[in-house]
């Protein structure tokens, strides 16, 4: 049972936030703009670069067991966010695609009921190409997923044997064709900088994405993370520079086939960014649920973050229990500057300045002095109506947000 609050605004809902303190200079006005985000932690197998909360489906997945838990989680979830509209939907995982449309389509009926939607809502799920099919789609779609992100990674056959994936070139191929005969809207995952891979054969890979023609690339350099199989026996590498090269080579012919740069690692047609990860980037609100998500949630005077038990098992029992979330975190006006700063910053157009101010309740002068040193090294460009990140500033983000730490 649901309990009801009588919350009609932003304001009065900081009653039922975690009474951890106030700690901002002046308050949050307005409520951020809220997503949510479904976790889906089983996958066929675990590549060996991914440091994500994955599990191999080594036995039969608790497919019902999960749905029931998750749809609990929303439930226990509902105070916290309650007469807010959510603005987009992410299935991540994992491989969510391994869930049937039928499971799929449970959770978008119960989070249609339990929450105000906004209209034409963005739903996006993460798909494997080695794990769909013609009547998957279209059971997705049928269920109310209007967006797939497909995890290509390569079109090369050699490659994807590196990275442990478990399609080969050419159903990456006909996985992303599926998909951009289904949905109108469609990103593809690629990656660079892969074991042995050279310049030319990462252009190829840009080049076959562009000719499939989707409207959102999403292009990531392969990083060695802890807790990996690669970080503890390192595959050989592209060099530095020749993954700069790679970089700078494959954002050049994107922009040459009209694909805009809006971020780090994303590259859309005009109108078609991400909405949903584009409001993690503007630093709004997003409420997770399922095995080891995360949330991040702001009342009048504070802004939490709360992790739910990662391990499937135990997020099923304590969602069960009543109790899906294992911690809750209040965010320190120390880490405020810094943790805006790491989001808006990789937008390639950066932000407007009084976002700032929206978004974490304290005014930019909070930051003055980090910005007057990064705008002093080159690395942003800013006016009274913008912040943004220069050339230098995005090719050594790094640096530049160890700058607001």
């Amino acid at each position: 049972m649901i309990p009801i609050i009588p919350v009609s605004d932003f304001n009065t809902l900081n009653q039922h936030a975690p009474t951890m303190g106030s700690y901002t200079k002046t308050g949050l006005k307005n409520s951020p703009p809220l997503s949510l985000y479904i976790h889906i932690p089983w996958c066929v197998k675990k590549c060996p670069y991914c440091d994500f909360n994955s599990h191999e489906s080594r036995a039969e997945i608790p497919e019902k067991r999960y749905v029931a838990a998750l749809i609990a989680d929303l439930e226990q979830s509902v105070p916290r966010v309650y007469g807010r509209k959510i603005r987009s939907i992410f299935f991540g995982g994992g491989t969510p695609s391994l869930f049937n449309p039928e499971s799929i389509a449970e959770i978008l009926s119960a989070v249609n009921m339990l929450t105000p939607l906004e209209y034409a809502a963005e739903v996006t799920l993460e798909a494997n190409p080695g794990t769909v099919d013609t009547a998957h789609f279209a059971g997705y779609k049928e269920a109310g997923v209007n967006r797939v992100s497909l995890g290509i990674q390569s079109f090369n056959a050699d490659a994807l044997k590196a990275l442990g994936r478990i399609h080969d070139d050419k159903q990456a191929i006909a996985a992303a064709e599926l998909a951009l005969a289904t949905f109108e809207h469609v990103n593809l995952d690629v990656m660079y900088g892969l074991p042995n891979q050279s310049l030319a054969s990462a252009l190829a890979d840009a080049k076959q994405a562009m000719a499939l023609n989707p409207e959102h690339l999403s292009f990531y350099h392969l990083t060695l993370e802890p807790n990996t199989p690669f970080y503890r026996t390192p595959p050989s590498l592209p060099s530095d520079d020749t993954s700069a090269e790679m970089q700078e080579k494959i954002e050049s012919l994107l922009a040459e086939n009209h694909y805009l740069h809006y971020e780090t690692s994303a590259f859309c047609k005009p109108k078609s960014q991400a909405r949903h990860n584009l409001n993690y980037w503007l630093f709004g609100d997003y409420l997770g649920i399922g095995a080891g998500a995360h949330s991040k949630l702001s009342y009048h005077d504070q802004i939490t973050r709360e992790a739910r038990y990662k391990h499937p098992k135990a997020f099923m029992e304590n969602a069960e229990a009543g109790n899906a979330v294992d911690q809750t975190t209040l965010i320190t006006q120390a880490d405020l500057g810094f943790e805006f700063m790491m989001n808006a910053l990789r937008l390639t157009e950066g932000f407007n300045t009084d976002l700032f101010q929206e978004r974490t309740g304290l005014p930019l002068i909070t930051i003055a002095k980090q910005l007057q040193v990064a705008e002093s090294k080159g690395l942003i460009r800013r006016d009274n109506q913008t912040i943004k990140p220069t050339l230098l500033g995005q090719r050594f983000l790094n640096d530049l947000l160890a700058i607001f730490l």
